[in-house]
């Protein structure tokens, strides 16, 4: 091997040491910078009235920014079932809210409602099962979601009564001021005990949940 060959090589054998050294400052210093993060802003992940599933000792605190207005949001929600599901116990789902779309705050209004009637899981179901028929975006029809509130037992009279409450509102505006101050500009987005999913998607969330069982 003549000298102009070891010197390209050495060089290059130098170059991707040092590649992979500043990859790994780059992730310990984002590690710790997330870190340092979750636990500065703590307080804006879960409200008193945000809805939850799971136990409260939970090993992972799922934090989701939703919209039920969303199409993403509508497809991840039996991904984040399944997850619930697979990891029965070991997870705690907390749901905000992000009402980015036309009719979200009447149907936020609507889960709200519902949520006095002990059926907020199954009204949000319903409403993501059915969102390309009220919430198309071309054409959205809001006022069918009242058609679907029989299916899951709802007392529609009462949820009729109950969703202009201006409480609601109020919920909406502290869910969207925490995610403003949290960085969130799309739905859904994941926190992982705090920590922002870094890389979106189906497998890298259950991924990024399994880091912290």
């Amino acid at each position: 091997m003549n000298k102009q060959k070891v010197t390209v090589l050495i060089t290059s054998v130098v170059v991707i040491i040092g590649f992979i050294v500043a990859t790994y400052l780059y992730n310990s210093n984002q590690a710790a910078k997330d870190e340092m993060v979750a636990k500065e802003k703590e307080s804006l992940f879960i409200r008193a009235h945000s809805p939850q599933m799971g136990p409260s000792d939970a090993p992972v605190q799922l934090v989701e920014f939703m919209d039920p207005e969303c199409e993403s949001c509508r497809m991840f929600f039996p991904f984040v079932k399944n997850l619930m599901k697979k990891y029965e116990g070991k997870i705690q789902l907390t749901i905000r809210y992000v009402p980015f779309h036309g009719n979200s705050k009447f149907a936020i209004a609507i889960l709200e409602s519902a949520k006095k009637q002990g059926k907020y899981w199954e009204t949000l179901e319903i409403l993501f099962k059915n969102q390309p028929a009220w919430g198309n975006h071309h054409n959205p029809s809001p006022e069918l979601i009242w058609n679907y509130l029989p299916m899951v037992g709802l007392d529609v009279d009462q949820v009729k009564k109950d969703y202009q409450d201006p409480a609601y509102a109020k919920i909406i505006e502290q869910d969207f001021a925490d995610a403003r101050e949290l960085g969130v500009r799309a739905t859904p987005t994941f926190f992982i005990n705090g920590k922002p999913l870094r890389e979106f998607g189906y497998q890298q969330l259950e991924d990024q949940i399994k880091e912290h069982l």
